[in-house]
Formats: C-alpha cells, structure tokens, sequence
C-alpha cells in the first residue's frame, strides 16, 4: 500500500499561507522578469535597424552604436536574470523548509501503523527525494519557466508593434501551440504521478533489502529479494524512458510549429516589402523575433517535465500532511469517562477480585482489524495495576504486538477502549501519555551522537548524574567504561558501532530516565542473541521494578518472573494465571514450557 497523494486544490490550499507573506518578493521577481525580456527586445530592434539604415549609406557608427546597445541590454537582462533567480531562491528556500518540516510533523502525528502500512521507504522519498525535486523545480526551473514565459508575451508584443500584419501572421503558432499543449498537458500530469509512485517503490524495497539483510542471509533468500528490487527499479526505468519518449514527441510538435510559422512569416515579409508596406529591416526585427520566441517556447514546453514531475511530488508531501492524525486529545481534567462502578468482567487475562485502581491500565473488550474482515485481536479484557508485571506469549502471528502497541496508544484498537484510570489512553495529550506509558520494540533506533544525547531523547534536560543512573540501571556502565570517551562517545551513524544488546540497553536507558508508570515491551530483548540473553532481560527486569509492565515475551524465562502471564492464540487470551498454574496444567503454555526446558 503506497501513502496517499493530495489533489491539486489540496496542493494549491497548502501554499497558499506559506506564500502570503512574501507578496514583495513577488512583485520583485514579476519586475525582474519583465526588465529581462524588455532588454532581449534590443538585439532584434538594432539589427533591423541597421539593415535599413546600412542600406542607404555605409558607415561604422551604427554598427558601433548598435553593438554598445546589445552590450547595455545584454548586461540589463544578466542582471535582471540574476535578481529574479535570487529572490525566486529566497522565496523557494524557506517556503520548501517549512513544507518539509509540515510533512514531517505530519508523519510523527499520525498513527504508526499508518506510516507502516504505507512503508518507510515511501515516505522517505516524499521527505527526501520529492522535496528535493521541488526545492530544485522552485530553486532552479521555476525562474526560468517565469522567465520564458515573459519572453514569450514581450516578443509576441513587440513583433506585433513591428507590423500588426506580421503579429497576425504569427499568431499561427498559437492553434499551433495549443494543440501541442491539448496533447501533452493530459498526459503528462498521469505519467509523472506514476513515475514518482514507481520512485517511491523502488525506494522502498531497497530500504526493506537492506534493513532486512542480515534476515534474507540466514535463510538464503538474497535472490528473492533482489528479484524484488531489479522488478521495481526495472519498472521505474521503464516508465523513464516512457517520458523521455513523450517529451520528444511534445518537442517535435514544436518543431513542426516554429518551422511553418516562421516560413509563413518570411513569405508575408516578403510580399509587404515587394508592396512597400514594410521595410526589410522590419521584416529581419520580426523574424528575429519570432526566432528569439523558439527557445523560450521549447523551454516552456520542456520545463513542463520538470514542472509536472515538480508538482507530483508536491502532491505526494502534502498527501502525507493529509493523512489523518491522532484524534484530537483532552487534558484530563476535561471531561474524563469514568469507568463502570461494576468494572470488566472476569475473562482470560482479567485480575479476579481486583480492587478498583484509578492508575490501572485497562482494556475492555479491544478487537483490531488492519484489513476488513481479517481481525488479528478479539475481545481481549485486561487489567494492569500499577506494579504488576504480564507477561504474553503465543505463536508467531497470535496478535501480541498488536496488543502491546495498542497498549502504548500507538495503534487505535478498532473495537473496545483502553483507560488508564478513569481516561481514554488516545485522548491523553501526547507529552502527557509518554509520561505515564511507554514503549520499547526490538527495532530501537540510535541516533548520531553522544551516548549521553541518545538516553536524553525522553528528557532532554536531563542533568549527567540522572544519565549515569539510568545507565547504571540497566547494567551499561560495565562495558560504556571500555568506550573512548564513555559516556561522550558518539555514536550512530560515523561514530562507534554498538552492538545490538548494547543498542537495546540504551532504549531501556531511556525508559528509566523517562521514569513512566507503564512500561511496554515488545520483544525488546529478541535481538541480542544467546551471548547478550541474560544481561538484557536483567536490564529489563531493573525497569519494571516498581513499574507496570506489559511484556510480549520472547524467552519463555521472561515469563517466568512475571506475576502473571497471558497466552494468546488467534487473537485471543486462551489462557491466564501464573507461570506455576500453566506450567502444571495441560493447556498450550504447559506445552510450550515443556519444549523450552526440553531445549
């Protein structure tokens, strides 16, 4: 599923505030424009001038003359050139930021599993690749677009003002034009969507390839994948030269244009100056003229690939600002939904005889469909109390991340509620909901620079000593002093390399830092291998100390020193109780903990 790509109305809606305020550089770049192609004027004026004039008597002051005005226009039009692309630039720059930086907040505002369904590799090439299509087409092609454009209109004028005759003459290349652009407007809009959705798909089975190496290596399936990714670059290769196809024949229409009009003009010059009504310089300044109109029209035309590529990736960065958000969230104090007097019933997962617990994390009947009619959780009821520790096990596929992340309010359950307390858990504010509950998966991210920065990311303001702590908690200081420059090391991309079970005690650094009520682990220790098992999961032991915790259990001895444990199958709690009572009876968990301890 590839994210969505806004409509041109939606496109034109986001622009318009980020343009309002810079209605003087406008204004300056429209001056600068029409001074440039005022002084393309000259040229073709002074040499018609001079094939009249050298007509009657030869002499170099003329030519002297006529050359020091081609110089002063010539030296007019740089300068203008250079004036509008400056300011189009200061205009195009900060208007692109600020789109970029709305595309990202948008992509941190909506769901993850939204940007997920999507993939990654789509919406890095929204943020990456199309933004820095627009920044070159707003930065770079726009001016010269504008520019064309004035020339276009400014020389049609002034071969107009030469002879309205020969102006009505070249008004043959309009039909002419317009049938090009007839031909090559509705076409052009639909195969450059295509080319940058292709773009964007071969972005991301190249993102998925690489992140998934290590994967597609332990199973031999390499080929499988490259298979993928040579079958989405071929298709974006295909569809490249498509355009290059197209573009030409829009080109060829020119052509066929330039070359008709142009001889008519000829034809009709020369009938005006047989009926003396029309000198022969007038005649050179108008077909200089027109000739001057050809690159600029090729320009116009062939710009319009760059221009259409331009704004489909424009559509595809406001379409990620179109995605939907979060729904709005209430501070608590507004208008909380208190729980039921009587509470959930006592199902699989439920704590029997709980007291009421206004910091509790509970769930009330919580389904999940990602497709129509393909559920992956059903009717789960669950409790949390403060302090208490579940652990959730289940095969491959039983709906036990989905579950975590519905938890952590990442993902909307698409039935049911969750509450912590007597509150929504999407309706808390976000600041508000990563205080209380928070999550680590076993992908973490760590980001380049200081180990110290890396464990901040939940408290910026963190001071050292609370830095030191929570890495202490969680059993880094003892390899951190082997680092260069412990805690001040950089790492991330171009600074040391961790490995993963250092990657994930960092994550788990943060958790402690940010000190929530509830902590959500999802497989959080899968990554680090039999070597690094123990210290991990000896790590994530020291953050739930004192805290809730949902744990999606990777090792079956993660279940074992939780209070309670949760089987999951099919999207449902099957069973529920400690890891004693499952252990003995003859339900899957038994089954499960027979095979671990058979190992």
């Amino acid at each position: 599923m590839i994210l969505p790509t806004a409509s041109g109305r939606r496109v034109l809606a986001t622009l318009r505030p980020l343009l309002t305020g810079h209605v003087g550089l406008l204004l300056l770049i429209a001056v600068a424009g029409l001074v440039t192609a005022l002084a393309g004027l000259v040229g073709p004026w002074v040499v018609g001038g001079l094939v009249d004039e050298l007509r009657v008597r030869t002499s170099m002051r003329p030519v002297l003359e006529g050359a020091g005005w081609i110089l002063a226009s010539g030296l007019v039009g740089a300068l203008g050139t250079w004036l509008g692309r400056w300011w189009m630039g200061a205009l195009a720059e900060p208007t692109v930021a600020s789109l970029r930086e709305d595309v990202l907040d948008a992509a941190l505002a909506v769901d993850s599993s939204v940007v997920e369904g999507g993939g990654r590799g789509d919406l890095v090439s929204r943020v990456a690749e199309d933004s820095r299509v627009v920044t070159e087409a707003a930065s770079v092609i726009l001016p010269m677009f504008l520019q064309s454009l004035f020339v276009v209109v400014v020389s049609a004028a002034g071969m107009t003002a030469v002879d309205w005759r020969l102006g009505l003459v070249g008004l043959l290349a309009v039909p002419m034009y317009a049938l090009t652009l007839r031909w090559y407007l509705p076409r052009s809009g639909p195969i450059y969507a295509r080319e940058r959705i292709a773009f964007g798909v071969r972005s991301q089975r190249m993102l998925g390839g690489i992140g998934g190496a290590a994967t597609l290596r332990a199973y031999e399936r390499e080929h499988i994948e490259l298979a993928r990714i040579d079958s989405a670059s071929a298709d974006a290769r295909t569809l490249s030269i498509d355009v290059f196809r197209f573009l030409t024949r829009a080109f060829s229409r020119n052509n066929r244009a330039e070359a008709v009009v142009l001889a008519a003009l000829l034809v009709a010059g020369f009938l005006l100056v047989e009926a003396d009504g029309l000198t022969a310089g007038g005649v050179a300044t108008a077909a200089l003229l027109f000739h001057r109109l050809f690159n600029p029209i090729g320009a116009l035309v062939g710009m319009f690939d760059e221009i259409q590529s331009a704004g489909a990736s424009l559509s595809r960065m406001v379409g990620v600002i179109d995605l939907p958000a979060r729904p709005a969230r209430r501070a608590l104090a507004a208008q909380p939904k208190a729980v039921s007097d009587n509470g959930p019933k006592d199902v699989p997962g439920d704590v029997p005889d709980g007291a009421p617990d206004d910091r509790a994390l509970v769930l009330t009947g919580v389904g999940h469909a990602y497709e129509q009619d393909h559920p992956v959780l059903s009717a789960v009821d669950l409790r949390i109390a403060p302090g208490e520790v579940v652990a959730v096990v289940g095969a491959t596929g039983a709906g036990k991340s989905t579950l975590a992340q519905i938890v952590a309010g990442t993902v909307p359950p698409t039935d049911g509620t969750v509450r912590l307390g007597s509150t929504i858990v999407r309706d808390l504010p976000p600041d508000e909901l990563r205080a209380r509950i928070s999550m680590v998966s076993q992908e973490v991210h760590v980001f380049s620079g200081s180990i110290a920065e890396n464990v901040r990311v939940p408290r910026p303001e963190a001071p050292d000593d609370d830095v030191l702590a929570a890495l202490t908690a969680v059993g880094a200081h003892f390899w951190m002093r082997t680092l260069p420059e412990g805690v001040e090391t950089v790492v991330g991309d171009g600074g040391h390399s961790l490995t993963a079970m250092q990657e994930q005690m960092l994550a788990l650094a943060r958790i402690v830092l940010a000190d929530p009520e509830f902590v959500i682990l999802d497989e959080a220790t899968a990554e680090a291998g039999s070597s690094g098992a123990r210290d991990l999961e000896t790590a994530a032991g020291a953050v739930l100390t004192g805290r809730g915790g949902l744990v999606v259990a990777h090792r079956l001895s993660q279940a074992v020193t939780a209070d309670r444990v949760l089987v999951m199958a099919h999207g449902r709690v099957v069973d529920s109780g400690t890891h004693e009572e499952l252990s003995r009876g003859d339900g899957l968990y038994a089954t499960l903990w027979e095979a671990w301890t058979a190992r």
